[in-house]
């Protein structure tokens, strides 16, 4: 069984600008997804209208199954933010929001799914230090 995780940029392009149908469909015939508390997270603090948070709230309802970052993934979060982000020479605000992205893709990494994501950049990074796998939309 292949599992999956959709990621805040898939749903948020596909809520508002109809993107990522075709790759959605893909996705959910190919995988089981499971929702991570981090992406939902995401989702909420990020939805200002009204009928986003509706939207928002109907998601978290339907997820079976919502898989939660451990004290370990945290851990090693700050590890990889810290690696990539010197590297790269980010500052504190692009660190703190890849710090999300560490999460989401080591929490992917423990359960052996797939992350499905619009942001190829952050996520490729991830892949690489990480070894998680990367499918972008």
């Amino acid at each position: 069984m292949r599992w999956a995780i959709i990621d805040t940029s898939v749903y948020i392009g596909h809520w508002e600008r109809g993107d990522f149908a075709e790759a959605l469909d893909d996705v959910r015939r190919g995988y089981v997804v499971r929702h991570s508390a981090v992406v939902l997270s995401e989702l909420r603090r990020g939805a200002r209208t009204r009928d986003a948070q509706k939207l928002v709230s109907k998601l978290f309802r339907s997820a079976d199954t919502v898989w939660t970052p451990t004290a370990d993934d945290w851990w090693q979060a700050g590890h990889v933010v810290l690696t990539v982000a010197d590297r790269q020479r980010w500052d504190t605000a692009k660190r703190r929001s890849f710090q999300n992205d560490a999460l989401i893709a080591l929490t992917a990494r423990r359960h052996g799914a797939t992350v499905v994501t619009a942001d190829r950049d952050d996520f490729t990074l991830l892949a690489e230090v990480t070894g998680v796998r990367v499918l972008v939309g």
